[in-house]
């Protein structure tokens, strides 16, 4: 194999675990049996021995298409050539029990549709992220790989053979078939004993598949949303849906790990975790179309993890789907990494930084929530004023910020207003449910904080709000303000913020076309080497201040349209967004990211209502 392009891949999953199928038919990522557990297939993190799951045309001259059934979470990939023309279905089967026939899956459903077209299969699994030989065992019904941690069965419909592996043999086959014949692969995990699962019935797995069908299609119709962009918000609430750990309500910032924000370099991190910073942003988005069953469930994660706060009271910033809190990073040396960038990484080292800016985000969440779906428990209270009394006591410390850095720690900007947040939503939920407080140590506590962010987070020679204090640096993160109510959208210094951002890098902004930077890394030190693309969801962020401003100014509403626009032609084939667009339009980063299709789902709900309320006269909250 060689490195598909990341955007060149769908993502298939149960709400346990993802795979990514690209464009050449081969599932290239996928870890049983959840996000976070060691890979099987890896052959994007190395395309020798990571591992894959190939089924590809012999023919040469092979044009491909991929598609998502209409409103599914089932993709149809497709293999267009001369002489015919080949569709491979891949689906995990949802909405079942444990124990249930299909319950686990991976299917992969081969036709041939028009002529002839030979296609290899090859199933060669790579355990533990290519570290674990393994043993392959054949028979009538398929194969049996086994690993001293786990093992797979593969369902079979056709004959399969031994094929050579770098850890151990894995199975191949070579499909002839006719027009309407079919053959059927379901890879599965086994106990320790148990022998490969009798072939699926054609009948059976037709049921299996429209039920999967029926599954996403009633789950969408749940959606309210209406407005202009419907099937690019569709798409994002589908992919966020795949994201979501079901067992524990916990959504993963991305089902994959390490790649790359820029080719051949070290800024390579494991996502497969639940962000507490990922909370306002999910709730909001989650809510505002309809799924309100998700924001609840991702609510009770993050009161259990207030249950379980660390010996000093704090929160950790990131946790396992499963609430663990020790996330060890480590290298994996023996991987080349996608297209030659190194290091690999799993867990991540960001676990037990200090980042201010999460106690502002859970309360946003829990605000919202409150206010829009179910009020909250007098118990959750309890913790929550328990971490307000935390930010009043500790916001004034330095921390390592929204972006992680690992550098010095700085009195990040964001984190500070964040803090106010934290504070200021403590305040409002108190009135509004009578809760008890301290709300005159709150209330002197949320002023001392906006009067600290205007004295130190603003440079008066920068005209703008900048990265942290005592700095010029620009940063992308500072377009939250209007969003959260801490700025008016037209007061003049965030207008000047807006008008800094918008330039050029070269000219000291953060604007490259669409396409919105984080912040620029040759002018901040982040103790990391090497450059990145452009932060997708400070794209959306962008539109969503713009948009804001343009209330009352129309030019500044086209612009945010036409940058919203602009910025779903970024989109990959699918409709998904990795975390960061690249200097040729491609993706970098881990894909998909959950926190760019939460934004995007914030930016069109509002720039829609937005637009809307001008041509009708009904702008407002």
């Amino acid at each position: 194999m060689s490195y598909l392009p990341i955007e060149d891949h769908g993502l298939i999953g149960n709400m346990r675990t993802a795979a990514l199928v690209g464009m050449n038919g081969a599932i290239d990522w996928l870890c049983l049996p959840h996000f976070d557990a060691p890979s099987v297939f890896a052959s994007l993190l190395d395309d020798e021995q990571g591992g894959s799951f190939q089924i590809t045309p012999e023919a040469e001259g092979v044009t491909f298409r991929q598609v998502y059934w209409p409103e599914t979470n089932v993709l149809l990939t497709r293999f267009l050539a001369d002489g015919g023309v080949a569709e491979i279905i891949d689906y995990m089967p949802v909405g079942l029990r444990e124990g249930d026939r299909g319950y686990g899956q991976l299917i992969r459903r081969v036709e041939i549709v028009r002529g002839a077209m030979p296609l290899r299969v090859r199933c060669q699994p790579a355990f533990n992220y290519a570290r674990d030989p393994h043993e392959t065992t054949l028979a009538d019904d398929g194969a049996v790989f086994r690993s001293p941690d786990l093992s797979l069965g593969l369902s079979a419909t056709v004959p399969l053979q031994r094929c050579d592996g770098p850890l151990g043999p894995g199975a191949a086959a070579t499909l002839d078939l006719d027009v309407g014949d079919r053959a059927i692969f379901a890879l599965h995990m086994l106990d320790e004993d148990e022998a490969c699962r009798p072939r699926f019935a054609l009948g059976e797995e037709d049921d299996l598949f429209q039920n999967t069908l029926d599954y996403w299609r009633r789950w969408i119709s749940q959606c309210t949303y209406q407005g202009r962009w419907r099937e690019q918000v569709h798409r994002s609430a589908l992919a966020l849906k795949l994201m979501t750990f079901e067992p524990t309500g916990a959504i993963v910032a991305s089902p994959t790990c390490s790649l790359p924000e820029g080719i051949g370099g070290e800024r390579n991190w494991d996502y497969r975790y639940t962000w507490i910073r990922d909370a306002a942003f999910t709730v909001y988005g989650l809510i505002r179309v309809g799924f309100t069953d998700e924001a609840a469930a991702f609510v009770e994660w993050m009161n259990d993890r207030c249950r379980d706060r660390n010996a000093d009271g704090s929160l950790n910033i990131v946790y396992g789907i499963d609430g663990r809190k020790d996330l060890h990073e480590e290298t994996l040396d023996h991987l080349d990494g996608y297209r030659g960038s190194r290091p690999v990484r799993i867990g991540n080292g960001a676990y037990d930084q200090l980042q201010l800016d999460i106690y502002g985000e859970l309360m946003d969440a829990v605000y919202l929530y409150n206010k829009y779906r179910s009020p909250i428990a007098a118990d959750f209270w309890g913790q929550l004023s328990d971490l307000v009394d935390w930010v009043c006591d500790n916001w004034e410390r330095r921390d390592e910020g929204i972006w992680e850095v690992r550098g010095p720690q700085q009195h990040f900007t964001y984190s500070k207003l964040m803090c106010w947040v934290a504070v200021d939503r403590a305040l409002r939920l108190a009135e509004k449910r009578s809760f008890p407080a301290d709300r005159q140590r709150w209330l002197a506590c949320r002023d001392a904080i906006y009067r600290d962010i205007l004295d130190r987070g603003w440079d008066a020679d920068r005209q703008a709000f900048v990265q942290h204090y005592d700095t010029d640096a620009l940063d992308a993160s500072n377009l939250i303000m209007p969003l959260v109510f801490f700025m008016s959208p037209n007061d003049p210094r965030m207008i000047q913020t807006l008008e800094a951002t918008c330039q050029r890098p070269d000219e000291g902004g953060l604007l490259s076309d669409s396409l919105v930077y984080r912040y620029n890394t040759t002018h901040v030190d982040d103790g990391i080497e090497g450059d990145e693309g452009s932060f997708n969801m400070c794209t959306f962020w962008l539109v969503e201040a713009l948009t804001r401003a343009g209330r009352t100014d129309g030019d500044r509403l086209n612009q945010a349209r036409l940058m919203f626009e602009k910025m779903l032609g970024y989109a990959n084939h699918l409709g998904l967004y990795a975390e960061e667009t690249g200097p040729c339009g491609e993706a970098l980063g881990n894909f998909p990211q959950a926190f760019t299709h939460l934004s995007l789902i914030s930016a069109a709900f509002n720039l829609n209502r937005t637009l809307d309320g001008q041509r009708y006269g009904q702008i407002g909250e």
